[in-house]
This record gives structure tokens, sequence and C-alpha cells, in this order.
């Protein structure tokens, strides 16, 4: 499986919040959204890559964006790997039915976690970019981020 290509809408999905609502594709509308999709919570690359997107928090904030970390965890789990690691991003869960999500964005790993995934859709829940690391133990840094970022909303990486 690869993610979606851009241009592609977003598929019907429904991702479990904190507080127990659900998330779903009417959600991205409005705003560019970054879906980024990570395998386990508390892992060592899990961690340092939500870690590093923390960095964009305050520019993503400051343009109308948002940015939810997606995984197949429970959101206790979630939540309390959040916390630890002190990250604003909202974390949803695709644990019930588990993978379902992810296997709608094309992301789901044979082991029944997500790939190592971005995907950013623009105010009309249309997917702008999409990348795929080559193996869940990649982790897309964040000039990856940003240039998908800039592609996504048609200007230049730095710009």
């Amino acid at each position: 499986m690869t993610a979606l290509a851009p241009g592609t809408p977003a598929p019907s999905f429904r991702l479990a919040r904190a507080d127990g609502g659900s998330f779903t594709e009417q959600d991205l509308q409005g705003r560019t959204s970054v879906l980024v999709f990570y395998p386990f919570a508390f892992s060592p690359v899990c961690t340092d890559q939500l870690q590093l997107y923390e960095e964009l928090s305050v520019e993503l904030a400051g343009r109308g964006d948002a940015l939810y970390g997606v995984s197949c965890d429970s959101s206790w789990a979630q939540s309390a790997f959040a916390q630890k690691l002190a990250v604003s991003s909202e974390q949803l869960s695709d644990f019930e039915p588990k993978g379902a999500a992810c296997a709608a964005f094309g992301v789901l790993h044979e082991g029944g976690f997500p790939q190592r995934a971005l995907v950013i859709t623009g105010p009309d829940a249309v997917i702008r970019w999409s990348y795929q690391a080559r193996s869940p133990g990649e982790l897309p840094g964040v000039d990856l981020l940003r240039e998908g970022l800039a592609q996504a909303s048609g200007e230049r990486a730095g710009a």
C-alpha cells in the first residue's frame, strides 16, 4: 500500500479523540491539515518525530493549519504519550476498528500498524501532498514536512 496521492479527496473515516468524540473527514474542512501516521506510541522514532514536529506548532497555528498524530494505539496510550512528550498536536486513535482509517488512507502496514506517513489536506479536504517512508524506522524530518506544506499551498519551500 502507498499513501493516497495528491488530488484524491480524503476518504470517509473515523478516528477517536481523547475525549471520546470522533474525528472524521469533515474535520479536515476549512483549513490545511497534516496527518502524521506513526506506528507506535512510546517507540524511539515516533517519540523523536513528534518532538521534532512540535517545532512547527507555533508556525502552523499562526497560519491556521493543524497537525494531528494518528496511530492504532488506544486513545489512553496516545494521551499518555502526548503528555509525556509535552506536544500540543492532537493525537487520534485508529484503534477500533483497528487500522480502518489507516487502510482508507493507504498507509496500513501488513503488520496491523500504520506505516510512517504524512498526508496534507487542503481546506477542501482534498489531499495536496503525501509521503510514505520506505520503512517504519525512517524518520521524515521537519524540512520534509516544511517542503510538503509549501507544495500543498503552492508556495516555494523556504519562500
